[in-house]
């Protein structure tokens, strides 16, 4: 009755908000602070992942603080309601620009909607804060991406996490294959000393936002999984983790394959060694 392709589960929501869980912790300082951004997905269905990503980070040594911003409005914009996320756009650069800055970036869980700062904001913010909007472009980042960098950095270290050998077959985000991001993904997955990371040679997962989800499409969502992802993943053993950032393409394994996959973050969290 209202659209949804029969094959496909609905999506759950949540008992709470990510933003309200993370509203009920207790405030912690430190001298590297971040911004965890609570978007549209991980503020409502994939809360728990959320939750695991400001675990990681507090355990890690960072002060993490989410921010009250609006989401970041790639919904409206695959849907082209582009007015909407103009103004979605304009008050998250007055909210966010006033705090995040080079030393206290803010973080992304969801691809598609970290990556709508960096890529469309830009371009739909007022004349009069473009400059705070491509500030805050270079400034929002990828939590694997921020991590990477924060391994470079010698702040983070391998003997903080398991040595214990693990395989894992990992699917990229559309988006994060646009702004080649894969390969940091796959470093970050392969920091504990361990763990060996392959890349499967996949295009998009055949979800593409609501798409996937639609009766009218979802025989094409299927066509395209089944080109590379779905026949890799079936050739794939219980003894590999499949890791995908994007929350659609954890939805289309899951359905299309009753398997789980899991955010990169919730597999680095599990290697973590708990103090």
């Amino acid at each position: 009755m209202v659209g949804f392709a029969p094959g496909r589960c609905l999506p759950k929501v949540h008992g709470t908000t990510f933003s309200q869980w993370a509203s009920r912790q207790p405030n912690t300082t430190s001298t590297r602070k971040v911004f965890l951004f609570s978007d549209e997905f991980t503020n409502y269905n994939d809360t728990e992942v959320g939750i695991t990503a400001y675990k990681l980070l507090t355990a890690l040594g960072y002060e993490v603080i989410v921010p009250k911003l609006k989401e970041s409005g790639r919904t409206y914009l695959s849907k082209g309601f582009v007015k909407k996320v103009k103004e979605l756009a304009n008050q998250n650069v007055d909210l966010a620009s006033q705090e995040v800055s080079a030393e206290s970036p803010l973080l992304g869980i969801e691809p598609s909607a970290i990556i709508t700062f960096r890529d469309e904001y830009p371009d739909l913010v007022d004349d009069s804060k473009r400059e705070k909007a491509n500030t805050l472009a270079k400034n929002a980042l990828m939590i694997d991406e921020f991590l990477v960098r924060e391994m470079k950095a010698g702040r983070i270290h391998p003997e903080q996490f398991t040595a214990e050998p693990q395989k894992i077959k990992l699917h990229g985000h559309c988006y994060q294959k646009a702004f080649k991001l894969v390969d940091t993904t796959k470093e970050f997955l392969s920091f504990p000393s361990n763990y060996e990371v392959e890349v499967i040679p996949s295009g998009c997962c055949g979800m593409a936002g609501s798409f996937g989800y639609e009766k009218e499409h979802f025989d094409v969502s299927q066509k395209v999984a089944e080109l590379v992802l779905f026949p890799t993943l079936r050739k794939t053993g219980g003894e590999y983790l499949i890791a995908a950032a994007g929350t659609s393409c954890r939805h289309q394994i899951k359905d299309g394959l009753q398997r789980k996959s899991f955010h990169p973050v919730e597999i680095i969290y599990d290697a973590l060694i708990k103090k």
